[in-house]
């Protein structure tokens, strides 16, 4: 009895065997051929690396063609062509080399466990400077995201343009796709990456390849942490009433309520002078005020006398004549009067002695 969790998983190092003409003696029937067109700033490169893309593709028994005139790949199938995949391997090799990828990373398309992936992305996001802002956001500050991204999913990653190549193993480009697409979609690529980390870490763990690694992984959550802003127009809608507004005076109700109209042509012309010398005037006196105020001091601050600080202190003169009458009472270097006294007699005494 075998437990079934071995059969699903694949034993380490075991690799699927290689297709060889022994598998296929006939070859195939029909001759196959897929053709790409290239940039014509990749015209130098391809004239340069040509060669050995033919020698690449000639161990397969497929045959290349480059059309500089036409600005095209094509690659076709031969009678001695024995693996029906060769042909697609090749369409995916000049895929690459027209999407600006080295020619150094793209004959390893044509190995059994290396895959491309080709990711649309220039119709993800409407403006453009998102989508330039986005897609910088996948590169990283210089290239270090997606040095991270290829060194976590064993893939080579070129982002040119409005596409993204991929080439890799299965498991890997499968996990760029998700993290191309959610950066597109305004997550930041460095959750995707942290994510990868830890299944880098529990897969190496044989105990764990047959659980949930659900409570292991990172759940991250949206945070709209900027507020709606407030227009600085507010539109107050006015209270309905059923009434319409007030007719607006016409030019000669206003004369006739200010008694203009009355008037005789030299008296209105006399009057609008006035007015307009009035203008003037007003604006000759607000004119003459701005200069002046160049003219004018600026108000100096009031000089602030600063306080001595107060040096006498309160004198304690009781204590003072205390010491005054002890320094009296002993001389400068002199015993006490009591010790003098002692030593008189002690002298007195020695004398009698003698």
């Amino acid at each position: 009895a075998v437990d079934e969790s071995e059969l699903l998983t694949v034993p380490d190092g075991w690799k699927e065997p290689a297709f060889t003409r022994e598998d296929n003696p006939r070859g195939l029937l029909e001759e196959s051929s897929f053709a790409t067109l290239f940039p014509k700033y990749r015209e130098a490169y391809l004239k340069e690396c040509w060669p050995l893309v033919q020698k690449a593709l000639g161990e397969h028994y497929v045959n290349a063609a480059l059309d500089l005139i036409e600005g095209s790949m094509t690659v076709t199938t031969t009678k001695k062509t024995f693996d029906p995949y060769a042909i697609i391997r090749a369409r995916d090799l000049i895929k690459l080399l027209a999407r600006s990828v080295p020619f150094e990373q793209v004959f390893r398309i044509l190995q059994d466990d290396v895959a491309c992936d080709i990711i649309k992305i220039g119709s993800l996001v409407r403006k453009r400077e998102t989508f330039i802002k986005r897609r910088a956001r996948l590169l990283g500050p210089k290239g270090s995201t997606l040095k991270a991204l290829e060194l976590l999913t064993n893939c080579y990653i070129m982002v040119q343009g409005n596409t993204v190549s991929a080439l890799g193993p299965f498991s890997g480009l499968k996990e760029v796709r998700k993290v191309v697409l959610d950066t597109m979609k305004n997550i930041h690529p460095i959750y995707n990456i942290k994510t990868l980390m830890i299944k880098r870490e529990l897969a190496k763990d044989p105990e764990l390849r047959t659980q949930s690694w659900e409570r292991f992984l990172p759940k991250f959550k949206r945070k709209n942490l900027k507020k709606r802003k407030e227009p600085k127009k507010k539109n107050t809608k006015k209270e309905y009433t059923p009434f319409p507004p007030p007719q607006p005076e016409s030019q000669i109700d206003k004369e006739l309520a200010s008694g203009e109209y009355f008037l005789k042509e030299r008296q209105k012309k006399r009057k609008q002078m006035e007015e307009i010398k009035a203008k003037q005037a007003d604006a000759v006196k607000r004119r003459q005020e701005e200069r002046n105020k160049a003219f004018i001091p600026p108000k100096e601050k009031p000089a602030v006398k600063t306080k001595k600080a107060s040096t006498e202190k309160k004198i304690d003169i009781e204590a003072i004549k205390e010491k005054v009458k002890n320094a009296k009472k002993k001389k400068l270097g002199a015993l006490p009067e009591e010790e003098v006294k002692l030593k008189m007699a002690a002298d007195e005494k020695k004398k009698k002695k003698k």
